[in-house]
């Protein structure tokens, strides 16, 4: 729902419009009118209290962590190799879990760092399995194993993609 236009929003983008030249053949804007001055007193305090801040919101607890920001451009600029890929398509959410379970600990022991997991992105853009993914991925036992999960570049499959970047195998 759009709120009402403020006449000092107005006032300025009146000022703003008045600057440009309209291509050949349109009309020149008009200039803002002159509003009425506003009736609330400055000086009260209700005035001078200001509007309430919104928190973000906060991120749901049992979603795997996003990735650093450098490593999620090494990976979509294709610096960090993508290990491996594994596509959901047409499992159902069992089946898929599985799936990704086995893969991500079968990527992690090849010493793979970053694979890329296509989840489709669903009917209208809410597919089941590109929600629930993260979700599986943040598994107490899988929690060793991935660094975090991002969306993926166009060229990678965008928002019906995710990148997983999986944590170093530790020496022994």
């Amino acid at each position: 729902m759009k709120r009402p236009i403020r006449p000092d929003e107005l006032k300025l983008w009146g000022l703003v419009a008045s600057t440009v030249h309209p291509f050949p053949g349109r009309a020149v804007p008009k200039a803002a009118e002159e509003m009425p001055a506003s009736t609330i007193d400055p000086q009260a305090p209700a005035a001078r209290i200001p509007p309430p801040q919104r928190a973000a919101p906060p991120a749901p607890r049992n979603a795997a962590e996003a990735i650093e920001p450098r490593r999620h451009r090494r990976i979509a600029r294709e610096r960090d190799p993508i290990g491996s890929h594994i596509d959901l398509h047409g499992l159902g959410q069992d089946q898929a879990r599985v799936a990704l379970e086995r893969f991500v600990l079968e990527c992690w022991n090849a010493g793979d760092r970053a694979v890329l997991v296509i989840t489709g992105k669903g009917l209208r853009g809410d597919g089941v399995l590109r929600r629930l993914t993260p979700e599986w991925l943040a598994a107490p036992h899988l929690r060793e194993i991935v660094a975090g999960v991002a969306e993926s570049h166009r060229r990678h499959g965008g928002e019906g993609a995710l990148y997983v970047a999986l944590k170093r195998k530790r020496r022994t």
